[in-house]
């Protein structure tokens, strides 16, 4: 049976994932220890609330290296909602800019829309050849959210020894508003999603189980 960490650093919707993961038949551990996040075959990095704070959070227990050491080692992670955000370069929120992971070149912003946050059901626009959203790339995902990513550039990853290689690299996109946000990225082992899989019903359980099988 494969194992999962979702790390639990504070900042999650951590028991609906775990379940959610746990129906995909795979071993599920909640927990923010670094040797067992590091040595399982998939980590979920989930996240809610503000950009500064998660990541503050997230280094207080070295989850930032153990993502960096995991990538390093071609080991699978995948970020969802804020835990999406800060795999990118910055994120700006009420005047402040934080600095993220620097995974993926860009920077998380607020959505330019009448009505904030963005709540509900939506579609995305899926890359050819995505993994995750294989089989369910005309289904709608379960969003919310506030902020978000609305351009990807190359990000130089080599202060961290890590390398893709020549990996695609992968982007879904929802419009929402004024705003071209990215939905979804895959990079190697990389992968994110804005949206919530565990809260998508049947097409957030097959993108997990998309995901399982790259384990």
């Amino acid at each position: 049976m494969k194992t999962v960490v979702v790390f639990d650093y504070g900042f999650g919707n951590v028991r609906s994932m775990v379940r959610a993961l746990a129906d995909q038949g795979l071993d599920v551990t909640l927990t923010s220890d670094y040797r067992q996040a590091l040595e399982a075959d998939g980590l979920v990095v989930p996240g809610v609330g503000a950009y500064g704070a998660c990541m503050e959070g997230l280094r207080k227990v070295s989850g930032d290296r153990v993502i960096y050491d995991r990538l390093r080692a071609d080991r699978p992670v995948l970020g969802v909602c804020v835990g999406e955000q800060i795999m990118f370069t910055q994120g700006e929120e009420h005047g402040v800019d934080t600095e993220g992971l620097g995974l993926i070149g860009g920077a998380v912003t607020r959505l330019d829309a009448d009505v904030v946050p963005h709540m509900g059901w939506d579609t995305v626009q899926a890359p050819e050849g995505s993994i995750l959203l294989d089989g369910v790339e005309d289904e709608r995902f379960y969003f919310v959210h506030s902020y978000a990513a609305c351009d990807v550039t190359p990000a130089d990853t080599s202060e961290y020894q890590i390398d893709f290689a020549d990996a695609p690299e992968r982007v879904a996109w929802c419009t929402y508003g004024r705003s071209r946000f990215v939905a979804a990225y895959e990079h190697g082992p990389l992968f994110a999603t804005q949206f919530h899989p565990e809260k998508s019903a049947q097409a957030g359980a097959r993108l997990l189980r998309n995901w399982a099988n790259v384990l």
